[in-house]
């Protein structure tokens, strides 16, 4: 920190049709159309049981929707209905489709509901992609 009147950046807000297979960093405000849990299961390693919990949330803006995957505590915050704030999201790839995801050099904030209106018929996740190897 060798200049210290540089402050905090302002984050760049990314919509969700503008997402793209590979890509991280992205701060997203986005509405929670449903969510799921998909696995949940104890651990037993250590003095007091950890849970291990898995959701897939739908979740969307004006512009798309996509499954967001949610961990752990994660799952708490991603209710029917409320309106996040994703910071440093990053794409992960399964089975060929995008999934959005914050691990922990993110953060999940519930923020005050949103204004616009989720347009539900363009689903990100359900583009399927190939890796195609490029050979110069």
């Amino acid at each position: 920190m060798a200049d210290s009147n540089q402050g905090l950046r302002k984050p760049v807000f990314t919509k969700v049709d503008q997402l793209r297979p590979g890509t991280s960093g992205h701060t997203l405000i986005v509405k929670v159309v449903n969510a799921k849990i998909v696995l949940q299961k104890g651990r037993p390693d250590g003095p007091q049981p950890r849970q291990m919990r898995l959701a897939e949330c739908l979740v969307g803006d004006e512009t798309g929707l996509i499954i967001f995957t949610a961990r752990n505590d994660q799952v708490d915050l991603l209710k029917d209905g409320t309106t996040v704030v994703l910071r440093n999201a990053k794409i992960d790839m399964f089975k060929g489709s995008m999934r959005l995801a914050v691990d922990k050099w993110g953060r999940v904030e519930v923020t005050e509901p949103a204004s616009f209106t989720v347009k539900e018929d363009n689903n990100l996740s359900l583009i399927e992609y190939e890796l195609v190897n490029v050979v110069e």
